[in-house]
């Protein structure tokens, strides 16, 4: 008898060991496998949450099977204590796997709420958009001047959330003062700037902010990233280049950066002033000449004088030979990379075409049929204007 006790012991035992490793493939494979997530949705994990919370919440969405499993996983894969607070954007059918990695990894909220500082040459405008999971693009809930329109309330309900995400996007030629004057005017930033920063010392790009970030930190970190970019500019830059330094180089740039908006067009207008240079002529800029005017503060908002061009200042090209002592804005990669290597052309003059582009020129005879050509588009354009 009880060496039938004994066998029928073993047997329930291999049998339980059976079903007990059956119940870890099972679960292992619930949590790796593809989940039930129809339609991609945003996560928000709020500050102090836990597993528990959040995995209870996701199962009543849909988004897993098993609120259970999802906090076994996690604790086996040690991630329970590192839930991070933010907005994430689960795709559809993730499995639990993925969205503890996508919880837990950190890092910039990837759906919500974002506002975007935009710090453009005319003015600096606010955006309040929000991601829409489904179609993974962002919706514009707001989008105002704060020096010039009232304050949505959108955006000041937005400011309380913990979840929003902050960017500031500076644009290609803006100037020192003018990425000064626009962070000042940022009340998600804190801390004085005790002095303007260098013509061309800052890196147009997009930089991610938090509420608090200290503006003098935020520069030094544009300056970090700017003297990256310059350097390796220089370092790619072609043979027998008529500029001798580095600093030469972003003021070249500049220069490039404030006459054409058309990126095509970049290698070509750093042809023309690399030409200008290596044959001994003035650059004659409209650009430099602003510049002179305003110092880079502020838009001029109308047309160059006579008396302006004919004026001297050091950064007026129509007087000065060369270079101007300083850049004239802060020229990002492409056209610190134009500035570098320039297409190679026997272009000497540029004139605008009416498309938003330039007619360029290898002589004083074409480029004076081209400026005529665009004198004829300019009194087209006024009369339209006129009779509008």
């Amino acid at each position: 008898m009880w060496r039938n006790i004994a066998s029928n012991a073993v047997t329930f035992l291999i049998v339980g060991l059976f079903l007990f490793g059956g119940v870890i493939l099972w679960g292992r494979a619930q949590y790796t496998g593809p989940g039930p997530l129809a339609d991609a949705m945003c996560v928000q994990v709020e500050r102090g949450s836990n597993f528990r919370r959040l995995s209870a919440q996701l199962a009543d969405e849909g988004a897993i099977s098993s609120a259970a499993i999802m906090r076994m996983g996690a604790d086996y894969a040690e991630k329970s204590d590192e839930l991070k607070a933010g907005s994430y954007l689960v795709e559809p059918q993730a499995s639990m796997q993925k969205i503890v990695d996508v919880v837990t990894r950190g890092g910039a909220s990837t759906c919500g709420t974002e506002v975007v500082y935009r710090v453009g040459i005319n003015r600096m405008n606010v955006e309040v958009r929000e991601l829409d999971p489904t179609t993974n693009r962002f919706e514009e809930r707001a989008d105002f001047v704060p020096a010039e329109e009232e304050t949505p309330a959108v955006y000041s309900e937005k400011r309380e959330l913990p979840d929003t995400r902050y960017r500031i996007a500076l644009a290609e030629g803006v100037t020192s003062w003018q990425v000064v004057e626009s962070l000042k005017a940022i009340d998600a930033l804190e801390g004085d700037v005790a002095e303007l920063p260098p013509e061309g010392s800052l890196a147009p790009n997009s930089y991610e902010v938090s509420p608090g970030d200290d503006r003098a930190e935020l520069i030094a970190k544009m300056q970090s990233a700017q003297e990256v970019l310059v350097a390796e500019a220089w370092q790619n830059r072609g043979d027998d280049l008529p500029v001798g330094s580095p600093e030469e180089l972003v003021i070249l740039a500049s220069i490039i950066e404030k006459e054409t908006g058309v990126p095509e067009e970049r290698g070509q207008v750093a042809s023309v002033f690399v030409n200008r240079l290596r044959e001994g002529m003035r650059l004659q800029t409209d650009p430099t000449v602003i510049y002179g005017v305003t110092k880079g503060q502020g838009v001029l908002g109308r047309g160059l004088r006579q008396s302006e061009l004919r004026k001297a200042t050091p950064w007026n090209t129509y007087v000065i030979q060369g270079l101007p002592p300083t850049p004239i804005a802060n020229p990002g990669r492409e056209s610190l990379a134009a500035a570098a290597q320039p297409q190679d052309t026997d272009f000497l003059f540029f004139v605008a075409d009416g498309t938003g582009g330039h007619a360029f020129a290898k002589t004083l005879e074409e480029h004076n049929a081209n400026v005529a050509e665009w004198r004829k588009i300019e009194a087209e354009q006024a009369e339209q204007t006129s009779s509008n």
